[in-house]
This record gives C-alpha cells, structure tokens and sequence, in this order.
C-alpha cells in the first residue's frame, strides 16, 4: 500500500473516460485513480489512447466522463485552470524557451509566485532586486531538487545534455509545486545513467507525496517506479493492477505483447 492509499478520496479520479473524434472512439469508459505518494503508469501499443487519455484528464479534448480531484468534480475547469489547482503536464516534446538561460526559464515559469510587476520594479527598485534575488535562489533550487547541476543553469537549454534536457521539462511543469504530475514519455530517448537519473527522480516526487501519472514505453522504467499500471488496448482499459500481475496477465501478453504464454 502506499503513502496515499487508504487515506479519504484519492488526489485524482477519473470515471468513465471517453473520447471520440468523429466515428473514430480513442477512449472508451476509462476509470482510474492516483493516491498521493503514488505513481500510475498507463502503457498500451501505439494507438492504444495514452495520449488521448492525457488530454482528457487536462481538458485538451472534448470528452465524456468526470475527472475528481480530493473528490471534487472538477470536468468542467477549463485547461488553463488546471495548474492553479495543483495538476501539472509535462508533454511527450522538450519544451522552454531557447532564447533564455536554463534558471531563467525556470524563473519565468515560476513568474506568478516570485515574480516581480513593472510598477514595483519602477517605484520600488530596491524591492524589485530583493524579489530577484530570492527569484533566482528558488529557481536554483527546483533546479537542484530536479537532478540539474549548477554548470548548466546559465546555459542554453539547447546547450546541455539531452538526457539533462528531459529532467528540465518536467522541472519546468512541476513549476513551484504539484498535487498531481502527469509526465508523457519521460523516457523517450534516454538509456543506461540518463534513465537511472530519471527513474531516481520518480522515486523522489513519488517519496515527497506527489501523485505521478506516466506514460511510457520503457517496460524496464515503468516496471521499476510504478505501483499500479493501467493497460490501454484499442482505447479500452484492458487491466489495473501491480506490475507484478499485469506482466503475467493474458490479456496484457495477447494485446500489448502480441502473444500468451
């Protein structure tokens, strides 16, 4: 059992999940849930509706079903209002902002809290360069807390290591904190340290009581971090179990395997 389990409603509910574009159904009566301290991963064959599931719980796509957070019906909350509510999502693609240095990507993603206003910074100047100050000191931190060595905040994102690459995006969906993080192929690219350095760094979010949801290819990563493993097949929800049973599951075997044993 993990931290969350047992302990109320969990962090994020989903029921009967359902997406469709055009005759075309992607998801179809998915239902789920992630306790905090936990990590859920959700695997499946290309095609299987990872993806689409994604942008359903973050209200990316029209879909039918509800999405719960703590137990609230939360369907209705529009996508751009989703991180002031705790849940964050970090895309399959590297994403920042090439012209500026790694901290101060993390700076601006972290403008709303310790950010600073043009008023302030003209009236108050010797405000505006405290803010600055503990601006860039809380950037490093999340920085640091996300495996990022000093030697590359003053870089180019384009400038350091793929593998530091991906530990950056999701430091940059994390943002200043997250209830819940959904991470869409964290993996994709990396192998031997890059992957340990990320398999550690799930461990960690998952040890600091966060709710982690990711999708992933990477049978050896997911295998590894997850508690329970949702199975995607033709956009149905084929299994939800430890990875200990879904690896010997028959219906897992035929569909994501392609064979039964």
């Amino acid at each position: 059992m993990t931290s969350g389990q047992g302990s109320g409603a969990p962090v994020l509910r989903v029921e009967g999940l359902g997406v469709r574009y055009g005759e075309l159904v992607a998801l179809d009566g998915v239902n789920w849930q992630v306790d905090a301290g936990e990590l859920l991963g959700i695997i499946g064959p290309n095609g299987a509706g990872k993806s689409s599931c994604y942008d359903a719980v973050t209200a990316m796509v029209a879909r039918s079903g509800r999405v719960l957070l703590r137990g609230e019906d939360i369907t209705a909350v529009p996508a751009h209002r989703l991180a002031e509510r705790g849940i964050k999502r970090a895309f399959q693609q590297n994403a920042f902002f090439h012209e500026l240095d790694v901290r101060s990507n993390m700076i601006a993603v972290m403008q709303a809290q310790v950010g600073t206003g043009l008023l302030a910074c003209a009236l108050m100047p010797w405000q505006a360069a405290r803010r600055h100050r503990d601006a860039t000191a809380a950037a490093s931190a999340v920085l640091e807390r996300f495996g990022i060595e000093p030697a590359y905040h003053e870089r180019l994102p384009t400038e350091i290591p793929y593998g530091t690459q991906r530990l950056l995006s999701i430091a940059l969906a994390f943002g200043n904190g997250a209830d819940v993080l959904l991470l869409d192929e964290p993996g994709a690219g990396l192998g031997g340290a890059d992957m340990e350095r990320l398999a550690s760094l799930l461990l960690s979010l998952k040890r600091e009581g966060i709710a982690v949801i990711v999708i992933e290819h990477h049978m050896d990563l997911i295998m590894a971090v997850a508690d329970r493993i949702v199975v995607l097949d033709q956009g149905r929800q084929i299994a939800m179990a430890p990875p200990a049973e879904v690896q010997q599951d028959p219906a897992v075997l035929e569909a994501y395997l392609g064979r039964t044993e």
